[in-house]
């Protein structure tokens, strides 16, 4: 394959998500000298308006420490292409010269893909790299930026579980997530003993009820004195409702541009302190969103999410060179390894966390909910236990 190559990032950034960037760059440049590499500014945003900077003409020192860098170098965007806009996106690939296009995101930019592949009739070569902290596409065990956001989440819980043993309360920390609970899960990843926190964790998966949190947060306490919770952002009620829009009133919620409800906004937290503060009056109680703290924070980058996004990179070269298609990152009962996998596969669908990850009748995780956690969130710290 001669010619031109186009990258891109779309979504939320992460930790690692410039990994895989530079590990297509620098792969490109191994295996087709002399070929261009465009970076798209903001996402496909920049192949709409022209707007690349050369990563062909970036030394590769440079490349290697942005690579290290959270977020997206690039820009992303959250723009979701229909077919008229794709023919735009098409249109600026061709005015590029391009003969393959990697995009790096999730389940939209995975559609956006697909989307362009039936568009362009095999000219140009569309591959997806995987990138989300929800950790919810198909075909994919885990997936790039995933573990380093549940190292941050694990930690954060770790952390408040032990301040709330020297100062019981209660505590409700909010974590990413609209339809898959990965995340929220990995709250309880570091759990050193039986009595650790989270001791309550709600998922999307799951149907939440008010009155069923307030006695389950009741019962927690009563056993250990006091209770850690974690609540994915995008639980919902048995209505399929957002909890946000059972708690908040109509004129109250918050919205996007798009006329979304806001999941991360000041609404969750404030409905949920005064549903404690209701049903529990006098009982100490915080709750905070985390928010986009997890997704990209500098101080809990996994060394095998690193590097296993840099090689999704590389590897989306290789797609490439077989006409397109998308990256997954799938487990051999031994190591992770990478595979190509049809684009229909992934592109606009969702992958739940599997039901066996949770006790069935009780709001904490199984056996096999932890196994897999520990498998990609290992511990990281020696935690002494404490007195009380």
């Amino acid at each position: 394959m001669a010619g031109t190559f186009v990258i891109a990032q779309g979504g939320g950034p992460t930790a690692v998500i410039n990994q895989t960037v530079v590990g297509a760059t620098l792969e490109i440049r191994k295996r087709h000298p002399g070929a261009k590499v465009l970076g798209s500014i903001h996402g496909v945003r920049g192949i709409r308006d022209g707007n690349y900077v050369d990563l062909s003409a970036i030394p590769e020192d440079r490349l290697r420490l942005i690579a290290g860098t959270p977020s997206a170098a690039l820009g992303s965007t959250r723009d979701k292409p229909d077919a008229a806009y794709c023919d735009v996106i098409l249109n600026g690939l061709k005015k590029a010269g391009a003969d393959a296009f990697i995009y790096i995101g999730g389940n939209d930019t995975s559609g956006t893909q697909q989307i362009l592949t039936d568009a362009a009739g095999g000219k140009i070569a569309f591959v997806h790299a995987p990138k989300t902290i929800d950790n919810d596409l198909e075909e994919n065990d885990h997936t790039p930026g995933f573990m380093s956001a549940a190292e941050f989440v694990a930690g954060a819980f770790l952390s408040v579980d032990l301040d709330f043993r020297a100062l019981p309360g209660i505590y409700v920390g909010i974590v990413m997530g609209r339809h898959a609970g990965f995340l929220t899960a990995a709250a309880a990843a570091w759990q050193f003993d039986q009595d650790s926190g989270p001791h309550l964790v709600y998922v999307p998966e799951r149907p939440f009820s008010a009155a069923g949190f307030i006695d389950d947060v009741r019962a927690t306490l009563d056993r250990h004195k006091r209770c850690i919770v974690a609540v994915s952002e995008g639980v919902s009620t048995a209505d399929g409702k957002a909890l946000v829009e059972s708690l908040v009133p109509p004129d109250k919620l918050e919205r996007d541009a798009h006329g979304n409800v806001k999941l991360s906004g000041s609404d969750l937290p404030a409905a949920l302190e005064r549903a404690l503060a209701e049903g529990l009056p006098g009982k100490r109680a915080r709750v905070d969103a985390l928010g986009y703290m997890p997704r990209g924070y500098v101080g809990a980058i996994s060394a095998v999410d690193a590097r296993e996004a840099f090689d999704a990179g590389a590897f989306a070269v290789t797609v490439a060179e077989q006409g397109g298609g998308s990256v997954a990152l799938q487990y051999d009962g031994g190591k992770t390894v990478l595979k190509k996998v049809p684009l229909k596969n992934v592109a606009g669908k969702t992958r739940h966390m599997p039901d066996d990850f949770m006790q069935p009748d009780v709001n904490q995780l199984s056996e096999a909910g932890m196994a897999y956690l520990k498998r990609l969130v290992p511990e990281k710290y020696k935690i002494g236990k404490p007195f009380v």
